[in-house]
């Protein structure tokens, strides 16, 4: 028996692998290293988290490389699957002459930044355009909820509930529902994403801001991000609009120089299980 300066007994500190190995759990089982990843890993320091498939709802062709493009493109890096559901036509607000054109051209767009961030499967519905808020929000739930089942997600991401855009909030709400934690349910981890444009232009005295607390360092995918952008010329503006390249850029390189990194997305956390 050991004893201090002052003839007090010293107590060993364990780690939880040796108190469980004391209690006769295999050394295997009691390892203090995390099991080497399955799938994607999603990893940072002091953070692991095995991601083999991550859903992406948006309401808008756009709005998913704006708020998370960079992250989407890490994840696929990290060898997760990415499926990206677009609820709104997005064109329809707008009343174009040739509304089946700029239909197809808006969804070939999609496809095209889909395609530069990696996603492996992207579905597009119609929903009208800036009037979701006139649909059943049943109806939407559904509709992710079948996208949900087919690809039993780790993770989900969609907009912050206090977007100025009505089909932002809309989509919001109807991910919350559908990612209810049920019992066995897939989705571990539901995070809110910014949309330049969107989110910034919603006053604070009028809804609580948005107050990111979870930050994911995409130094190394922000050109992918911008790539995808490119695909949507006809939605991006010249700077200091917030939706313009340099203003998407400043805002990587803010959220970034908040958490001590090159350029980071950020988000607000919904709920995790871990």
């Amino acid at each position: 028996m050991a004893l201090d300066s002052r003839g007090r007994v010293i107590v060993p500190r364990l780690t939880p692998a040796v108190r469980l190995r004391e209690h006769g759990v295999p050394a295997e089982m009691a390892d203090d290293r995390p099991p080497p990843c399955k799938g994607g890993c999603f990893t940072s320091k002091g953070y692991s988290m095995v991601v083999n498939s991550v859903l992406v709802v948006a309401a808008h062709p756009d709005d998913e490389v704006l708020g998370c493009g960079a992250t989407m493109a890490r994840h696929r890096a990290e060898g997760a699957r990415v499926t990206v559901l677009l609820l709104a036509d997005g064109v329809g607000a707008r009343d174009p002459v040739d509304r089946a054109r700029e239909l197809a051209a808006r969804q070939a767009a999609a496809r095209h930044a889909c395609g530069e961030l990696g996603v492996t499967d992207l579905s597009l519905l119609a929903y009208p355009d800036n009037r979701m808020d006139q649909v059943a929000l049943l109806d939407i739930v559904q509709d992710i909820e079948k996208i949900i089942r087919t690809c039993q997600p780790d993770i989900v991401y969609t907009h912050h509930a206090g977007d100025v855009n009505i089909d932002h909030r809309r989509v919001h709400d109807a991910v919350v529902a559908a990612c209810r934690p049920l019992p066995d349910f897939c989705v571990r981890q539901l995070l809110f994403f910014e949309t330049p444009s969107s989110t910034e232009w919603r006053p604070a005295a009028s809804f609580p801001p948005f107050a990111p607390d979870w930050f994911v360092d995409v130094s190394d995918y922000l050109p992918q991000k911008l790539a995808a952008l490119g695909a949507y010329g006809g939605e991006m503006r010249a700077f200091p609009h917030p939706r313009s390249a340099e203003a998407v850029t400043h805002l990587a390189g803010w959220r970034g120089a908040s958490v001590g990194v090159a350029a980071a997305e950020a988000f607000e956390l919904g709920r995790a299980i871990i």
